[in-house]
């Protein structure tokens, strides 16, 4: 990549896409990875607004070279040594919770008073245990051209001072990594280290406190180590263990390559130029690579989005298929509303009587019907609890159906818990959502019985069966078949049944009846899906508050690759 003196304006706007897009995907679910793709969307987005982004918006600033490492390794001593003069207070007591200092000349205050880098970090020129703010230090024995950050621990006990100084070498150009001849072979330095290594960040190591007479043996161990880790290109430099004086330093000889080696880069601005072009390339190449680790993650978690809200539609369509089943195979036929049903219409002797002559019966059978509203009533009274039974017992089924299936996969089981309320249970406002469904669906039977009788209510026929009977008689025919009833029900169900019809048919004659039944019918099973709908909309709004967004996956994945197809133009993204 090579980046002009003004910047890379092409490359600049495909950064701040792809900034957006990391913005804009979110990691909600426990998903297996999802915490190590977390923190790489985090350590992106960190990275492109601390580092990235404002180098490339002012790529002629001061090399900025941040000194971190591990606890006791004698950072602060070496930044105070190096500039020659007392800016940072060495930590006696570990953890050391003080803000970072960053020393510069005076002639660079301007790059450094406002938010260009580290926007989050509020600006003070006073020592302060504020890990939030970044003390500023204009020194006259910094080269102009140069800052030097000395940032807290790696591995610090203190949660808040790692993950701060994690960020501070994020905003590098230069890492000036200082290690102990006691701790160089520590872990957490060189995870430190291999990131640096993978993303190609410039890394000079400073070996400190290295015992009289040991310093050849150490330094070579750590040159293999080095090298094993593809770091053999970075400068190494060896401090030995000197006295400290009452300001905080070692003998000006001590670190006399160390501030020679920075001043030659201040002095040098092709030499500064290609650290910060190292640097910034391979950050812009790493961010670019790491987002298909973030792009994948985003695509798992609408994955399981998808899952889960087809495991609770799937449940709640089930549900309404089986009322749907029970509701027209007979079932409601039995019990309260078969007894009611039949104080209604009499036994199987009328039934037997009107099959065998029918005509007579039609003419015959209003003075039979005459006289029982109350019978009525109480069919209409029976069929609404069945139905309302009915539909409770489905619901309750599907909730818990819908819940077991998320509680089967650990993203489920962390949106069961996080929800208000019990999703494994029906609504609490189920009943009277259903008792009202159900009423509202003998009404609307009502209205079909007579609208259909608008022009028969002067006949005899329908004055002796009236709009109630007729309705309940319809709402029977609704639930005529008896495959759910056996053995001696079945008999008396279906008869009943074929009776209800029969009434109907000698008022509206057979196709009416025909397509009343099928009306109703339709109406029903309409009102039991949104029912149901609206309880299965309980485990959808859950997913909904995730704000998962689909497209955000492609998203990602099209601005990182518009990124690297920019970062390898050969203008250095200064042209399409």
């Amino acid at each position: 990549m090579s980046i002009p003196a003004g910047g890379a304006p092409l490359l600049i706007v495909a950064l701040e896409e792809l900034r957006a897009a990391l913005g804009a995907v979110e990691l909600p679910l426990e998903l297996p990875d999802v915490a190590a793709q977390r923190a790489a969307r985090r350590e992106m987005l960190g990275q492109l607004e601390d580092y990235v982004l404002p180098r490339l918006r002012q790529i002629e600033a001061p090399l900025l070279a941040v000194v971190g490492g591990s606890t006791g390794a004698g950072k602060s001593t070496l930044v105070n040594s190096v500039v020659g003069r007392k800016v940072s207070e060495p930590g006696v007591l570990r953890p050391t919770t003080r803000s970072p200092v960053l020393a510069f000349n005076p002639a660079d205050v301007g790059w450094f008073d406002d938010a260009r880098i580290l926007p989050e970090l509020a600006r003070t020129t006073a020592a302060s245990t504020d890990p939030r703010s970044l003390q500023l230090v204009a020194v006259e024995a910094v080269p102009a051209g140069l800052a030097i950050l000395d940032a807290p621990d790696i591995d610090s006990v203190e949660a808040r001072n790692r993950t701060l100084a994690t960020q501070l070498l994020a905003a590098a150009d230069l890492w000036l990594f200082v290690t102990s001849a006691a701790r160089y072979a520590d872990q957490v330095p060189w995870d430190f280290l291999r990131s640096a290594a993978e993303r190609s960040a410039a890394v000079a190591i400073v070996l400190d406190r290295i015992p009289p007479g040991a310093e050849q043996e150490v330094a070579v161990h750590l040159r293999e180590m080095l090298q094993q880790r593809g770091l053999e290109r970075s400068p190494l430099f060896t401090v030995g263990e000197g006295r400290v004086d009452e300001d905080g330093r070692l003998p000006a000889a001590e670190v006399a390559e160390v501030r020679a080696w920075l001043e030659g880069l201040a002095a040098d601005a092709h030499a500064r130029a290609a650290v910060v072009r190292q640097t910034l390339d391979g950050a812009v190449r790493s961010v670019a690579r790491r987002s298909e680790e973030v792009a994948a993650g985003h695509a798992a978690q609408t994955d399981m989005v998808r899952r889960l809200r087809t495991d609770a539609l799937h449940a709640y369509d089930k549900a309404v298929r089986e009322v749907s089943d029970a509701s027209a195979d007979g079932s409601l036929l039995r019990g309260e509303v078969l007894a009611r049903w039949q104080e209604f219409v009499g036994t199987g002797e009328l039934l037997r009587s009107l099959e065998s002559r029918v005509g007579w019966l039609r003419d015959r059978v209003g003075g039979w019907l005459r006289g029982k509203p109350q019978q009525v009533e109480r069919v209409t009274v029976a069929v609404e609890s069945g139905l309302e039974s009915l539909l409770i017992e489905h619901a309750e089924a599907a909730a818990e159906d819908a819940r077991r299936s998320w509680a089967s996969v650990e993203a489920g089981k962390q949106l069961l818990r996080d929800a208000e309320g019990d999703l494994g249970r029906a609504s609490r406002d189920f009943r009277r959502q259903a008792e009202r469904a159900v009423r509202d669906w003998q009404q609307s039977v009502l209205e079909m019985v007579r609208t259909e009788g608008a022009d028969r209510r002067t006949t005899a026929r329908f004055l002796a069966f009236g709009v109630n009977g007729l309705s309940v008689a319809l709402m029977v025919v609704v639930f005529a078949h008896t495959a759910g009833v056996t053995g001696a029900e079945a008999g008396i169900a279906g008869g009943s049944a074929v009776l209800g019809q029969k009434l109907l048919e000698a008022v509206f004659g057979d196709q009416a009846v025909r397509r009343l039944a099928e009306l109703a019918r339709s109406d029903l099973e309409q009102r039991v899906g949104e029912l149901y709908g609206n309880e299965s909309s309980r485990f959808l709004a859950v997913l909904d508050a995730l704000r998962l967004e689909e497209d955000a996956t492609d998203r990602l994945r099209r601005v990182s690759a518009e990124v690297d197809r920019v970062r390898l133009a050969p203008t250095g993204g200064d042209t399409a």
